[in-house]
């Protein structure tokens, strides 16, 4: 596979799309297995993971539920250092077994942010489930309980994963050269 380019910087081929969709059906064989009999309520975060909770979707057993909100901190290849609710979570949690689907964790500032709003509605169990994690970026301590793929400190687009809004379409995830 070719090297692109978004906006003004080069990408090389990082993990393919066979390699996504594996593990991402392996994570939802796990999430099956630890969840049968349960009904889940899936949080997505917009608009990073949805290609991510798309595909794991495909390949649940168990009941479940989606929906959607929109929590914002990058702008271009760095963190803002804060975190916008762009579109918020209308769903009462209390007493439900939630996972919340994330594209990818880095300094995990985001799921500080958002954690404490939902343990506050009193949910059965709360578990994250992370396409990407940035292990030696992570800055707060938080529970990744389902991980795809641990990556090295390196920007990323493609399989939802954008910079500047573009890249997103691709099927497989490149890092910057």
């Amino acid at each position: 596979m070719a090297n692109i380019k978004v906006n003004d910087n080069d990408f090389e081929i990082y993990l393919t799309e066979d390699q996504l969709q594996k593990r991402i059906k392996e994570l939802a064989e796990q999430i099956n297995a630890d969840y049968q009999g349960k009904k889940v309520y899936f949080i997505a975060i917009l608009n990073g993971s949805f290609m991510f909770a798309a595909d794991i979707f495909k390949h649940l057993t168990i009941d479940s539920e989606i929906c959607f909100i929109k929590l914002v901190s990058y702008k271009g290849m760095k963190s803002t250092g804060s975190v916008a609710t762009t579109i918020g979570l209308d769903e009462d949690l209390h007493q439900k077994h939630v996972i919340i689907l994330e594209d990818i964790i880095d300094t995990g500032k985001t799921m500080h942010y958002f954690l404490p709003k939902l343990i506050h509605q009193q949910p059965l169990s709360l578990k994250i489930a992370s396409l990407l994690h940035k292990a030696e970026m992570t800055q707060y301590d938080i529970p990744i309980d389902y991980v795809g793929f641990v990556i090295p400190n390196k920007f990323v687009v493609g399989y939802g994963l954008d910079y500047d809004g573009l890249g997103r379409n691709y099927k497989d995830i490149y890092q910057v050269v």
